[in-house]
């Protein structure tokens, strides 16, 4: 009887296993509205500041509280929709918008 018991549940292992390993991981997604991520032109240099404004103030809000992940996601989906109103190079424009706000892009990160 033992066996019978230790044969089922090792085929509920593997099955499960099995069924789990077909489904991909979920996609990181952006937590916040990437429209806003507009603002961020203004740190590089793109936009004119106003006055008592400095431009590290709206942009580094927005990007303050995601982990790097999740802000240099945001940032590439509003640099690929081209929200900042300029054609970059998106792998420069993402380190320094990043950098500027105290994030770094994470190993390996490449834009989807």
């Amino acid at each position: 009887m033992a066996s019978k018991s230790a044969l089922l549940i090792a085929l509920n292992i593997l099955f499960f296993t099995v069924v789990t390993s077909n489904y991909p991981p979920s996609q990181p997604k952006c937590p916040r509205d990437t429209l806003k991520f507009g603002v961020c032109a203004d740190v590089l240099g793109l936009v004119n500041v106003q006055l008592g404004n400095p431009a590290k103030t709206p942009c580094c809000s927005l990007i303050n509280g995601l982990v790097d992940l999740e802000a240099a996601l945001c940032l590439c989906t509003a640099l690929k929709a081209n929200l900042l109103g300029i054609n970059l190079n998106i792998p420069i424009s993402l380190s320094l918008i990043l950098n500027y706000c105290g994030k770094g892009v994470p190993n390996g990160f490449v834009c989807p």
